[in-house]
C-alpha cells in the first residue's frame, strides 16, 4: 500500500505538468548559478564600498561555498523527513532571505553571514530539485525533463559576468541580489500549485559525525579547489586539500559502521549510478576548467576586452540550449550507451580544439567550435544526469540525489583547480610572469586527455541501460533468444 501511495502524485501529474515541473526547477537552479557568478565581476566595486582590499572580498564567494559544502549531503534526509514540495519551497525561502540580507549588508561581516544563509538555501535546491523532478515526472519524460536542468549549470556561468559588468556600470551591486527575491517568490508560488509532496523513510538516526566530517572534508576540499586559481594561495590550497582528504578519510570509515550515514557510497554499487558518478565526474573536469580558461585566453592571449570575450564565450550557451529539444530524439535512436561513447569524445575533443585557438583564427569559425563543443557535451550531461539514477530505488532516491550533487559540485571545482594548475605550471617551465598562448594550450589539452578518459568507464554501460527511459531498444545478441 505504501508504494502505491508513493506512486499516485506520479500518475496523476506527470503527463500533462512535466515541463511545467522542469521549468520551475530550472529556474531556481538558474537564479542560483547566475548569483554565483555575477557576484565575481562586482567584487572590486562591492570591496571599495565596504572600504577593504579587492582580495578580501574572496571571502563572500568561499563562504557560499563553505555552506554548500556542509548543507548538501544532508538535503536528501530533509527532503525526505518533511516532504520534498516542503524543502524546496524552504530553499527557495532562504535562499531569497539570504539575498535580501547581502543587498542589505552594511559591512563585509554581515556580508559573509548573508552568504552562508545564501548558500544554505542554494545547497537545498540543488539536489531537492533534482530530487522533486525525479519523483514527479513519468519516466518516459525523464530525458526531456533531465535536459532543462542542464541549461543553468551551462549558461549560468557564462550569462552571469557580462550580466555583473551591467548591474555595476548602471545600476548598483546591491541588485545583484534584489533581483532573486520576485524570481524566488514567483518559484515558491508554482511549487506550491505544481509539485506534489513526497516523503521517503527513514532509515536511521540523523548521522551527526558524519555530518560534521563530510563538511569539514568538502568544505576543505572546495576551499582549497577554489583558491588555487589565485596567485600566491598555493600553499593555503595544498593544506586544505590535505585537510579536507584527511577528514574525508575518516569519514569513510565512520561511514562502513553508520546504519544511514549521510553521503551512502554504497549507491556506488549499482551499475548504472556509480558508472555515471565516474565517467560523469571526469568530464565535468572539462566543464570546470573551461568558464576558467576561456575569458582569460581571449583577454590575455588575444587581448580582447572584456565585453568582447563574453560576446564569443556566449557560444558555449547557444550551444547547450539547442542540444535541449533534440535529446530524447537522439537518444531513442542510439540508446544511452552510444550516445555517452560518441557524445563525450566530440565533445570533449571540440574544447581540446580551443588549444589551436589563435588570433589569426577567424571569430566566426571560434564561435561555431565552441557551439558545437557546447552542443555534444550538452548532451553527455543530460545523459549522466539521466542514467544515473535508472537502477536507484524510490526509498533510495534523495540519497542518491545529494551523493551526485555532491560530487558534481566537487569535480566542477576540481576543474577549475586542475585548469588553473596545468596554466601555472606551464607558465612555471617556460619561466613567464604572464600566461602565454601555449600555456593555454597546454592547460586544454591536460583538462581534454583527463575528461577523454570517461570514454572507458562509457563503454561499461550496459547496451540496455535507461531503454525505459530512452525508448530505445538494443538488438539481441546473435544466439541470444530475445527475452
Amino acid at each position: 500500500m505504501s508504494d502505491q501511495i508513493y506512486q499516485a502524485p506520479m500518475v496523476r501529474r506527470a503527463a500533462p505538468n512535466f515541463r511545467v515541473i522542469a521549468m520551475i526547477v530550472a529556474s531556481a537552479m538558474l537564479m542560483e548559478n547566475i548569483d554565483a557568478t555575477v557576484l565575481a565581476t562586482a567584487l572590486p566595486t562591492m570591496a571599495r564600498d565596504f572600504a577593504v582590499s579587492a582580495p578580501a572580498m574572496s571571502i563572500a564567494l568561499t563562504s557560499y561555498l563553505l555552506s554548500l559544502a556542509i548543507f548538501i549531503p544532508a538535503s536528501g534526509r530533509m527532503a525526505d523527513s518533511f516532504g520534498s514540495r516542503t524543502v524546496f519551497r524552504a530553499a527557495i525561502a532562504v535562499f531569497v532571505a539570504g539575498s535580501i540580507l547581502c543587498a542589505l549588508a552594511p559591512t563585509l561581516s554581515f556580508l559573509v553571514l548573508a552568504r552562508l544563509l545564501q548558500g544554505m538555501g542554494g545547497a537545498m535546491m540543488m539536489p531537492v530539485g533534482r530530487l522533486v523532478l525525479m519523483r514527479s515526472v513519468d519516466r518516459k519524460d525523464m530525458v526531456s525533463a533531465m535536459s532543462w536542468l542542464l541549461v543553468p549549470a551551462l549558461i549560468g556561468p557564462i550569462i552571469g559576468p557580462p550580466l555583473g559588468g551591467f548591474i555595476v556600470t548602471y545600476l548598483d551591486w546591491r541588485w545583484i541580489f534584489y533581483i532573486n527575491v520576485p524570481v524566488g517568490i514567483i518559484g515558491m508560488i508554482f511549487v506550491s500549485i505544481y509539485i506534489d509532496e513526497v516523503k521517503g523513510k527513514a532509515s536511521g538516526p540523523f548521522d551527526t559525525i558524519g555530518f560534521i566530517l563530510s563538511g569539514i572534508s568538502l568544505g576543505s576540499l572546495l576551499f582549497g579547489f577554489e583558491m588555487s586559481s589565485h596567485e600566491g594561495e598555493g600553499a593555503f590550497s595544498i593544506f586544505l586539500i590535505a585537510l579536507g582528504l584527511i577528514f574525508g578519510i575518516a569519514y569513510l570509515k565512520h561511514a562502513r559502521k553508520h546504519p544511514s550515514p549521510i553521503m551512502d557510497f554504497s549507491l556506488m554499487k549499482v551499475p548504472s549510478f556509480g558508472t555515471s558518478v565516474i565517467a560523469g565526474s571526469l568530464t565535468r573536469i572539462t566543464q570546470g576548467a573551461q568558464p576558467f580558461l576561456l575569458p582569460l585566453l581571449f583577454q590575455i592571449g588575444f587581448g580582447l576586452s572584456a565585453a568582447a570575450a563574453g560576446q564569443i564565450v556566449i557560444a558555449t550557451a547557444i550551444g547547450a540550449l539547442a542540444m535541449k529539444p533534440m535529446a530524447k530524439f537522439v537518444f531513442s535512436r542510439l540508446g544511452f550507451r552510444r550516445s555517452l561513447v560518441l557524445n563525450g569524445i566530440f565533445g570533449t575533443i571540440g574544447y581540446g580544439l580551443c588549444a589551436a585557438f589563435r588570433p589569426d583564427w577567424p571569430m566566426p569559425l571560434i564561435f561555431v567550435v565552441l557551439v558545437l563543443s557546447a552542443f555534444f557535451l550538452s548532451f553527455q550531461f543530460t545523459a549522466y544526469n539521466t542514467i544515473a539514477y535508472d537502477e536507484i530505488d524510490k526509498e533510495r532516491m534523495s540519497s542518491a540525489t545529494s551523493f551526485y550533487t555532491t560530487f558534481q559540485q566537487l569535480m566542477l571545482s576540481l576543474g577549475i583547480c586542475i585548469g588553473a594548475l596545468a596554466l601555472h605550471g606551464s607558465m612555471a617551465l617556460s619561466g613567464a610572469e604572464t600566461p602565454a598562448l601555449g600555456d593555454f594550450s597546454a592547460a586544454f589539452v591536460v583538462v581534454t586527455i583527463i575528461s577523454i578518459t570517461a570514454t572507458f568507464w562509457n563503454l561499461r554501460f550496459s547496451p540496455t541501460a535507461g531503454e525505459e527511459i530512452s525508448g530505445y531498444k538494443a538488438k539481441p545478441a546473435k544466439g541470444v533468444a530475445k527475452g
